[in-house]
């Protein structure tokens, strides 16, 4: 799946304080007995609306392919899908009262708000009465999913983290396993002309490229967001000062005034012109998805690439094979009007073995279940096996939900992107600084 800018998928998520659902109260999850006798024949006839994000024809044909099982086994219920829906949408119709009865977003930057608001229902009470058993769940997939108690969403498929490299580039290199790794084979690939300027780039280590974000460098050095009482651990947590030091450090090395005339050259990361497809850099951060990008773009033909998980701090060598993760998620909004059904819907799509395949061969992102990835009609080549394996290893992290999660990532990255730059001149204020932004917000908001 491709990311949409947190700016516009978590917008809504910052003002959001409470939902109404119209002036008649709508059926909710758990207020009703469990049907006697099987489910595909106790369940009423119902027409279930469902919002998504995939925008593609073949994105939206691939989730309607996952649906036709559903519909086979439930044939009273009917399901209408609506695609290319957006966190912001989604929130502005529960608001009004017109919520569909289902509803998926690509990121899991809402999902605290959503759960808090009770924007979405909490789905613990049927997932107790139909006997799911969570443990079939990675734990980063189970956080993303809920927030202070309260799950209103599972998890459908998920992104998975790590390294692609270009064989020709690396000649015989094997991929970093340590930052300092990392660092000794970017001098190693780097290219530049008579100039100085930058040809080809071992690895770009600017926070301002494509996927380098705070959260899914963070797991590099095993940072966290925040501590056990919600307020912000970035200043105090050591690993951040650990990796932003070694990012200034590369990118000095670079030249920053280099560096950026470089960046600002390359092509659309979601074009046929990515730098990685060209040759012109070694090494990249980035999702399982790219797999599927490089298979089906003419101009990445031929491309002889491998994947391997991300370097860590070269003092956490227990941290090697794991990542960062998030994903889509799914749940029933409040104000559904079918409620048992959208479960019964949800149900299948998250916990269906055949369905998560179906779904993960199609769109190549991560099935979210040990027996989805274990299966043998799952397509795994060696490139896609690798996000498997970060998906599924036991110190592979995910962003904490937080109702400002928009709010404190953007601050995070406004500040790496000063720091790379040389504004910053004392790093432990400057991130003390984050701190405050962040614990500031979350008083404004309540917390």
């Amino acid at each position: 799946m491709r990311f949409v800018p947190l700016a516009v998928a978590g917008l809504t998520a910052l003002v959001l304080t409470a939902c109404t659902a119209g002036k008649e109260a709508a059926p909710s999850l758990g207020a009703q007995p469990k049907p006697s006798g099987s489910a595909s024949q106790a369940l009423p006839a119902a027409t279930l609306e469902l919002w998504h994000g995939f925008a593609t024809d073949a994105e939206a044909k691939a989730f309607e392919d996952s649906i036709a099982a559903f519909s086979k086994k439930f044939p009273q219920i009917t399901v209408k899908t609506k695609k290319g829906v957006q966190d912001d949408q989604i929130t502005a119709a529960i608001r009004g009262g017109k919520a569909p009865d289902v509803a998926a977003s690509f990121t899991t930057d809402s999902v605290a708000q959503w759960c808090k608001s009770g924007a979405f229902q909490d789905l613990t009470p049927v997932i107790k009465q139909d006997g799911i058993d969570l443990s079939v769940l990675p734990e980063a997939s189970r956080t993303y999913t809920e927030f202070e108690g309260k799950r209103c969403m599972m998890p459908l498929l998920a992104d998975a983290y790590g390294m692609y490299y270009n064989r020709a580039l690396m000649k015989g290199s094997e991929p970093p396993k340590t930052l300092s790794e990392l660092t000794e084979l970017t001098k190693k690939l780097t290219v530049r002309d008579a100039n100085g300027d930058i040809k080809v780039a071992g690895f770009i280590p600017s926070a301002q490229y494509y996927e380098n974000s705070p959260s899914h460098l963070g797991p590099m050095v095993g940072a966290k967001w925040y501590n056990d009482d919600g307020t912000s651990a970035i200043g105090s947590d050591p690993a951040w000062k650990q990796l932003l030091t070694w990012q200034k450090e590369l990118v000095d090395w670079y030249g920053y005034d280099k560096l950026e005339k470089f960046r600002k050259g390359l092509g659309d990361e979601w074009g046929a012109e990515h730098p990685f497809f060209k040759g012109k850099v070694a090494m990249i951060l980035d999702g399982e998805w790219r797999n599927a990008m490089i298979a089906n773009d003419p101009k990445a033909k031929g491309l002889d690439y491998g994947t391997a998980p991300l370097p860590v701090a070269d003092d956490k060598p227990d941290l090697y094979g794991s990542g960062f993760t998030a994903g889509t998620v799914i749940g029933v909004s409040k104000g559904a009007k079918n409620p048992q059904q959208a479960w019964e819907l949800i149900k299948h799509l998250t916990t269906d073995t055949d369905s998560l395949v179906t779904l993960s061969n199609a769109l190549r992102n991560v099935p979210t279940t040990k027996a989805a990835m274990e299966s043998p009609n799952l397509a795994k080549d060696d490139n896609f096996k690798t996000f498997l394996d970060i998906f599924s290893h036991p110190k592979t992290s995910t962003l904490p939900a937080n109702v400002n999660s928009v709010f404190n990532q953007d601050a995070f990255s406004t500040f790496m992107a000063s720091w790379e730059k040389g504004q910053v001149k004392d790093l432990d204020a400057g991130l003390k600084e984050v701190d405050k932004r962040i614990d500031d917000k979350m008083k404004l908001s309540g917390g």
